[in-house]
């Protein structure tokens, strides 16, 4: 009598047999697996790229330093590594002197930087388009932290996203002491709006809907994070209905935000009806064990600053007050079109479902 073990097999469906229940759950932890793993080795491989450009350019730059030789040396420099190393793209002498450039900008070193992981397109940005170190550092650190493409990243300093994100007056320290720095981020001044194309005369409705039907450009506009919620949101209080014009909600600082829309200068009254739709948010609509305080934004015309703080400190709700404006001509022909951004937001979106 032989003694037997029970051993179980793997069993594989015969073809055009149907797959068990399980089988979707399998196929998409192996696909995220996958896309996981590329993106570290992408990631990995941009690395030691910069790494190895920062490299040349740093030797570049101490011999240009200690020896006082001009650009020749770069061009015959480009035309021997392209011999040497005939399959390697990257060795043009105009590369070099971006390498060059970049070295001369962060003589640390780059692994340790944020710049150090961006792409070497977006490098490429950096240093041709940005003067200031402090500057560079700010576009660098955004576009690592947000996911800039480039079209992106350029757009934001073409529109010198540094000078106005957080520019708004705002009563964030005295109303969110423990997150007033990360609200007041997502409060620039002024929003540029250019890609709605209305004429100079345009009503409070007008602009509402051009918003709403240029969502994706807004959202865009308005920085990472948020969601459009509804326009004209109407809460009943007492039997009588109230209308908000536009309500979003911050998914990474789990905030609603409301959004209040004029075309002419903003009052102090008209903050004050800023709080009150910011209090009936907090009382009826927000989740009080999920999301944190709402905020409130009153977007208008150019206003009355003095004015505007004054009323903003009677305030015991998180509020701020921002403008709105165009670009000159010439710098808004060099903008990215509405398909170029609805690309983008695609874009993200399709990372973020492959995550």
């Amino acid at each position: 009598m032989s003694n037997s073990k029970n051993t179980e097999k793997a069993v594989i469906p015969a073809q055009g047999e149907p797959l068990p229940s399980w089988y979707g759950d399998l196929l998409g932890e192996v696909k995220a697996t996958v896309s996981r793993a590329r993106a570290r080795a992408q990631r990995a491989v941009n690395t030691e790229l910069v790494q190895m450009y920062w490299e040349i350019g740093h030797h570049i730059l101490r011999r240009q330093k200690e020896e006082g030789w001009g650009t020749k040396v770069v061009a015959r420099l480009a035309t021997d590594l392209k011999t040497t190393f005939p399959n390697q793209r990257g060795f043009s002498r105009s590369n070099l002197m971006y390498m060059h450039l970049m070295a001369r900008t962060w003589p640390e070193p780059i692994v340790q930087q944020p710049v150090g992981q961006l792409p070497w397109g977006h490098i490429i940005i950096l240093v041709t388009k940005l003067k200031t170190r402090s500057e560079l550092d700010f576009y660098a650190l955004r576009a690592v932290q947000q996911g800039w493409s480039r079209d992106t990243l350029e757009r934001h300093i073409l529109q010198e996203l540094h000078l106005t994100e957080g520019a708004a007056d705002a009563n964030f320290e005295a109303t969110l002491p423990d997150g007033a720095a990360v609200a007041r981020d997502i409060a620039k001044d002024p929003y540029r709006l250019d890609f709605l194309g209305l004429d100079k005369e345009h009503s409070e409705r007008e602009l509402e809907d051009a918003l709403v039907a240029n969502i994706v450009s807004f959202l865009t506009e308005l920085g990472v994070g948020f969601a459009f919620v509804g326009r004209q949101y109407s809460v009943v209080i007492g039997g009588e209905e109230f209308r908000i014009d536009l309500l979003f909600y911050h998914l990474k600082l789990h905030r609603y935000v409301v959004v209040e829309l004029k075309t002419k200068a903003p009052r102090p009254e008209h903050i004050g009806k800023l709080g009150f739709y910011v209090t009936v948010v907090d009382q009826l609509v927000r989740d009080p064990d999920r999301d944190d305080a709402t905020l409130g934004i009153l977007i208008g015309a150019d206003r009355n600053r003095a004015a505007c703080r004054i009323a903003l400190q009677s305030s015991n709700r998180p509020l701020a007050v921002s403008s709105y404006a165009t670009l000159p001509p010439q710098v808004q022909a060099l903008m990215p079109s509405e398909e170029d951004l609805a690309r983008v937001a695609q874009e993200v979106l399709d990372d973020e479902g492959g995550g």
